[in-house]
């Protein structure tokens, strides 16, 4: 198994369905990436670069939803 650490918590990929990118990553967890910040091993990742984002086993990745309201 492969894993990556998203928000404190690991998660735990099969070798063939883990996550090759941050923008594949945020689709699996359902999260839209137009109200995301995201860190990669302490590295603010600017939004265009998710898809070119490269991720491997063990990496600490950080994810911040922004939200509206008022």
């Amino acid at each position: 198994m492969k894993s990556l650490k998203v928000n404190g918590v690991e998660r735990q990929f099969p070798p063939d369905q883990m996550p090759g990118t941050l923008s594949a990553l945020l689709e699996s967890l359902g999260v839209g990436t137009d109200a995301v910040v995201a860190e990669v091993d302490g590295r603010i990742v600017r939004r265009e670069e998710f898809s070119r984002t490269q991720l491997q086993d063990g990496q600490q990745i950080e994810l911040i939803r922004l939200m509206g309201g008022g």
